[in-house]
Formats: structure tokens, C-alpha cells, sequence
């Protein structure tokens, strides 16, 4: 799989690079702004700062309290597990592991991952879709290549499909139950941590809200954080251009078939730079270089990784769940 995905973004890439001029690309990075490319990396570091306190909210939903400085410290290590490991799992592995013990579960801490992912996908469909309104509304079908109302069904598809799980928890217990026939203690016992956690998730809803509305906001920053790239390299791209493509590029690059999203991430860009007119060159050059001010910055989470000796944040958890 590793293999298929380097072919997949090596292939990608090459097709890109070879449908634009090579020499111009460089001479773009090399002429790219200073100060704006410092002022990106500040507010990606403010986008991992927010995605830290998102998570110590979660967190906190299931009486589980992580000094906050230690989480951030473990996001940092998992932004870097994600940009040089091929797979983005790799970095949840490690968040998981830094939060088992203090939730006394591997279950609890997959779980609040897990929860904070769908909030964080939620979130990027409704930036994109408020975006592709936006530029619809203003510019016409011409100017919005993701028509609005592709983002919004799936928004409202992707809210409706998941609702169930914290309006009736119990529901969704009953659901699971025939799973218990692989291994009815180990897998009892998951579907009942599972509901336990939707329960208090259900229990706080004002957490579940002040969440997402800090997701929409990571998704607003990393939205600007591509912005100040825009800047350093002067290209005429808008705000609402990068509101709708960025979150769909992010979402493009889940699927599982390049090496972290190397190659897929830029063929996005370009499609959508293309349908607006703009050259493939800028899709490429500024996908490829927000990618890579985001991997220098993630560097920090190797030093922090190093610093703590390879450790997690507390010891393994006593329960095996």
C-alpha cells in the first residue's frame, strides 16, 4: 500500500510538474515574501494552539483533564508523525496513546479523536460551503467550480449521519450489538465505553457546540494561514477561492491512495485553479508550498518528541480497553 501511494503522488506530481514551467516555479518560491511566509507560520501555530484547547474540551466532556501545555505538546508531536510518517494515522496513534492513561482507556481517548475529527470535517464543509455561496452569489456559476449546493447536501448528509449517535446513544448500543458475537466480552465491553462517552458527550452540549464552533474557526484559520502563502507569492487568488478549495482539498486527501496526500492535494488545487481561469502553475505552487512551510513547522513536534524521550505523557493505561 505504502508502494501504491508513492507511485500514486510521484506519478501525480511528475504529470503536474511536467505541464508547467519548472524555472518560473522556482523563481516564484525564491522571490515569495519573507514577512508573509513568517506571518503564516504564526497563524498555523495559533490554528495547533486552537486545535489543542478543542481538544482538552472534548477531553473535559468525559472528565478526563490533561494540563493543556502537555497536549499541545502532543499535538506538535503528531503534526510531525503525520507530515513525514505515509499515513496521517500515525499521529492520532500518538495522541491516543498520550491520553489513554489519564482517561484510564484507550477506548475514551480513540473515541474523543475520533470525535473531534467529525467535528472537524463538519466544520470544513461548512466553511467550503459558505464560501462556494459566496462566490456563486457574487461571480455566478463561473465563479463557483464547486457549485453551493453539492457542499451543503453533503453537510447536511454528513450532520444527519452522525446525530443519531448523540441524540440516542442507547440506539446506537443496539445497533452494535450483533458484534459482540465475534467476542462478547471484549467487544461488550467497547460498545458499553462507547455508549458511556456518547452519553456524557449528550449530557454536555455546550461543550459539543463551543467544539465545533472551534473547529469552524481551525478551519477559518488554516483558510487564512493559505491566505498569507497567497500574499508571499502574489497570486490573485481570494479569500473565498481558498475557503472553499483548501477544506476540500483536506478532504480529498483522506482518501488513502497517495502518500500524504502528496500529488492529490496539488491535482486539486490545480482542477479547481483551472476552472476559474488561473494556470495550473499556481495550483501547484501554492499547494506545494504550504505543504512544505507546514512540514518545517512541524519539525517542532521532532525536537518535542526527542525532549520527552520518545514517551508519552503519562505511562500506559491499566485498562486494556
Amino acid at each position: 500500500m505504502v508502494a501504491l501511494r508513492v507511485v500514486v503522488s510521484v506519478g501525480l506530481l511528475a504529470l503536474l510538474l511536467s505541464r508547467v514551467d519548472r524555472a518560473a516555479l522556482w523563481d516564484s518560491v525564491r522571490h515569495a515574501s519573507l514577512p508573509w511566509l513568517v506571518l503564516a507560520l504564526a497563524i498555523y501555530f495559533v490554528h495547533i494552539l486552537t486545535g489543542a484547547w478543542r481538544w482538552r474540551l472534548l477531553l473535559g466532556a468525559q472528565n478526563v483533564h490533561v494540563p493543556q501545555r502537555e497536549l499541545l505538546s502532543s499535538l506538535l508531536v503528531s503534526y510531525f508523525f503525520n507530515n513525514f510518517l505515509p499515513s496521517n494515522i500515525g499521529g492520532d496513534v500518538i495522541r491516543i496513546r498520550d491520553t489513554a492513561r489519564p482517561a484510564n482507556s484507550r477506548t475514551i481517548a480513540t473515541l474523543v479523536i475520533l470525535a473531534d475529527r467529525i467535528l472537524g470535517v463538519i466544520g470544513l464543509f461548512l466553511v467550503a460551503a459558505v464560501a462556494s455561496t459566496v462566490a456563486f452569489e457574487t461571480r455566478g456559476s463561473a465563479g463557483a467550480p464547486i457549485l453551493p449546493w453539492w457542499l451543503w447536501t453533503m453537510l447536511i448528509a454528513g450532520t444527519l449521519a452522525v446525530s443519531p449517535a448523540i441524540v440516542s446513544p442507547t440506539l446506537m448500543g443496539r445497533l452494535l450489538a450483533p458484534l459482540t458475537r465475534i467476542h462478547p466480552e471484549w467487544v461488550g465491553g467497547r460498545i458499553e465505553t462507547l455508549i458511556l462517552t456518547l452519553h456524557r458527550f449528550r449530557a454536555r452540549p455546550a461543550v459539543l457546540a463551543t467544539c465545533f464552533t472551534g473547529a469552524v474557526a481551525v478551519q477559518s484559520m488554516l483558510v487564512t494561514y493559505y491566505l498569507a502563502v497567497v500574499y508571499a507569492l502574489n497570486l490573485p487568488v481570494t479569500i473565498w477561492d481558498l475557503a472553499v478549495i483548501v477544506p476540500v482539498s483536506l478532504v480529498v486527501q483522506m482518501i488513502p491512495v497517495s502518500l500524504n496526500g502528496f500529488g492529490l492535494r496539488e491535482a486539486t488545487f490545480s482542477f479547481y485553479f483551472t476552472r476559474l481561469g488561473l494556470p495550473v502553475h499556481y495550483g501547484v505552487l501554492l499547494s506545494l508550498v504550504a505543504a512544505g512551510l507546514a512540514m518545517l513547522f512541524s519539525l517542532s513536534g521532532a525536537a518535542v518528541y526527542m525532549a520527552r524521550g520518545g514517551a508519552s505523557i503519562t505511562a500506559e493505561p491499566t485498562e486494556a480497553a
